[in-house]
C-alpha cells in the first residue's frame, strides 16, 4: 500500500529525530505510524492547549520502544515544537528512548518495560467507569509484547469488569527484536485468543488509513465488552530495505548513506 503525503511527513519527522544521534528503534516505530495517525486525527478527544482536561481520552503506548512514532504525532498535534524532536535521546531532552509520563507533552504513562501498558489502561478504564467519567482509554501493544503473561491477566480483568471504554490495538508486524513471532512464540490463533478472553475483536490492515478510520468511527464495538483490534502491519514500513528486517528493530551508528536512503524513500 502506497503512503500518502501525511504518512510520509510523519516518517520524515522520525528520520529527523534519528539523524542527530544516528540511533533508535526505527522498525517498531514505522509499523505504528498509520495506527497513531488515525487515532489522533479521527478518534482521540485531546486538546494540546489543555493537556489536563479531565474528559480527555487516555492513550498509552505500551510498546514504548516505538516512541519515535508517538513523538512525531504529538509534535504534529502541537504538544511541543517540532524543534524539540531534534533533541531525541540527548542529555537534558524531554524525549527519551522510551516515553515518560508528562501530560504537558501528551504522554499519559511511562512505558517500555513491556507488558505493563494494558494493566495501566485497565486501571484507568475501571476508574473512569466507577466515577462515571466519559473518557475512553486506548492501549497500543506490540505483538512480541503480548508474550508477557501480565497482558493476559489484564485482559481477563478488563473482560470481568465489562470495560467497553477500553480499546486495545495490537501492532501485529509479526517480527520481534530477534526473529519472527511465529518462531519465538507463535501467537496464532490470535483473534480466537482475544475473543476467548472476552474481547470484541476485529482485524484490519494497519497501514490502510481509510479502513482504520472507518473502524475507529465504530468504536466501541460492544457496549458490554472491551475491544481488541489486530492491526496487520509491516515492520519498517516505508523503507524497503528495512521492511520485514529484524536488523532494523534498533539501529545504532547509522551512516550518512543510511539517512539519505531513508529520506529518498519519502520523496
Amino acid at each position: 500500500m502506497k503512503l500518502d503525503e501525511r504518512s510520509k511527513e510523519l516518517r520524515r519527522l522520525v528520520v529527523n529525530m534519528i539523524e542527530v544521534d544516528r540511533r533508535g528503534h526505527i522498525g517498531p516505530a514505522l509499523s505504528l505510524i498509520e495506527i497513531l495517525r488515525v487515532l489522533y486525527d479521527s478518534f482521540l478527544r485531546i486538546d494540546s492547549a489543555n493537556p489536563n482536561w479531565i474528559d480527555r481520552d487516555r492513550f498509552i503506548l505500551s510498546k514504548g520502544h516505538g516512541c519515535l512514532a508517538l513523538y512525531a504525532i504529538l509534535s504534529d498535534k502541537g504538544f511541543f515544537p517540532k524543534s524539540e524532536l531534534l533533541g531525541f535521546c540527548r542529555p537534558n531532552s524531554v524525549l527519551g528512548g522510551h516515553p515518560e509520563i508528562d501530560r504537558a507533552l501528551g504522554i499519559e504513562a511511562t512505558t517500555g518495560a513491556l507488558g505493563h501498558g494494558l494493566s495501566m489502561g485497565v486501571g484507568m478504564a475501571l476508574a473512569a467507569k466507577i466515577r462515571r467519567q466519559i473518557h475512553r482509554v486506548v492501549v497500543v501493544m506490540g505483538d512480541g509484547e503480548i508474550n508477557e503473561g501480565s497482558v493476559w491477566e489484564a485482559a481477563m480483568s478488563a473482560s470481568k469488569h465489562s470495560l467497553s471504554n477500553l480499546t486495545v490495538f495490537i501492532d501485529y508486524n509479526k517480527l520481534q527484536s530477534y526473529g519472527p513471532t511465529k518462531e519465538v512464540l507463535d501467537l496464532e490463533p490470535l483473534v480466537d485468543k482475544w475473543e476467548s478472553f472476552g474481547f470484541q475483536t476485529e482485524e484490519v490492515n494497519g497501514h490502510d488509513v481509510e479502513a482504520l478510520t472507518r473502524l475507529v468511527q465504530r468504536l466501541p464495538l460492544s457496549k458490554i465488552k472491551p475491544t481488541a483490534i489486530i492491526c496487520h502491519t509491516i515492520k519498517g514500513k516505508g523503507f524497503p530495505f528495512a521492511e520485514g528486517n529484524a536488523e532494523w528493530h534498533h539501529k545504532s551508528g547509522l551512516s550518512p548513506e543510511d539517512i539519505s536512503s531513508m529520506y529518498a524513500c519519502l520523496n
